[in-house]
């Protein structure tokens, strides 16, 4: 299994305009940290202009499938995404 990091751009007022998408993003986040995909993910502060997400995954495919799915993305909040693979050299 690899590392891939999924990077999120939010859009300005991210924080406040996510309050509909939000169950549903959270429920997609739960359900791929369920089956061992997603093993850390969270939005960037100070300033919230974007959030990452860290997969466990034989391909890029599973974070990409995540970003293709999440209300965030599908309802604009997400002005920009990418997968880049991360090398982990220190791991619990």
């Amino acid at each position: 299994m690899n590392h891939y990091v999924l990077f999120y751009t939010t859009i300005d007022n991210y924080i406040e305009k996510r309050t509909p998408f939000r169950e549903e993003h959270l429920r997609l986040a739960n359900e791929a940290r369920d089956r061992g995909e997603l093993i850390l993910a969270g939005a960037l502060e100070n300033p919230a202009d974007g959030a990452l997400l860290v997969f466990k995954a034989p391909s890029p495919a599973i974070a990409e499938q995540f970003a293709e799915n999440d209300p965030y993305v599908k309802n604009g909040l997400i002005t920009k995404w990418f997968v880049r693979p991360w090398k982990v050299v220190v791991e619990n």
